[in-house]
């Protein structure tokens, strides 16, 4: 193992705490493992819209794709509390864990190849921040982007009642910089999940009256 390898709390199917395993092992295996993860929700043009972040090419899960605002995985002897940090390090946002509205836990399973499983523990949030996208500071090796998309057409798009959505926002260019930018984001360019994960965020965002 690298001494610099990430360090993860593991568990059985039912959340059971078995032990710790390097991130190599973990994602080899498919062992069961906690993550952070945090939905940005802006009203700043009063209809809704959720932030989706572009994965960083080098990473070892789903390079290039679009995902959840922010997240990451809770580091061995870490609680949910700690993974506030998250936006933080990848958005530059200092957030108090008090400040997030809990959606839940969701377990997910990705089955990427032979040698590569997914099993997580999702503790899912949602932060409402109406600051304008230049304003965030991205993490440069782990996000190249990020970008705006309507939580009403995103949340048809994961439900099959539109093939693309317009999305706007801003992408790191050859030289580093971030330049402005629009994508036509389909089913194809986003990290694959459920369709009853993404449902556990706006049920909670029409809970809270963030969306309708």
């Amino acid at each position: 193992m690298n001494k610099s390898e990430e360090m993860f709390d593991i568990y059985d199917e039912r959340m059971n705490w078995l032990g710790q395993a390097p991130r190599s092992e973990v994602h080899a295996k498919g062992l069961w493992h906690a993550t952070f993860q945090c939905w940005i929700v802006s009203l700043a043009n009063e209809e809704p819209s959720l932030l989706l972040q572009l994965r960083h090419p080098d990473k070892d899960l789903f390079p290039n794709l679009l995902d959840i605002s922010c997240a990451g995985h809770l580091a061995a002897g870490e609680t949910v509390a700690d993974g506030a940090r998250e936006l933080k390090e990848e958005l530059g946002l200092t957030v108090d864990f008090n400040e997030l509205i809990p959606c839940g836990l969701f377990a997910e399973e990705d089955l990427m190849s032979d040698h590569l499983m997914d099993r997580e523990f999702c503790h899912v949030f949602i932060y409402r921040c109406d600051q304008s996208l230049d304003k965030y500071v991205l993490q440069a090796d782990e996000v190249t982007g990020l970008f705006k998309v309507s939580a009403a057409g995103l949340e048809r798009l994961v439900h099959g009642a539109i093939g693309q959505l317009e999305a706007e926002g801003y992408q790191t260019g050859q030289d580093g910089q971030l330049a402005e930018m629009s994508l036509l984001v389909t089913l194809e360019d986003l990290v694959p999940h459920p369709a009853a994960y993404y449902d556990l965020v706006f049920q909670t965002l029409r809970k809270h009256a963030l969306f309708v």
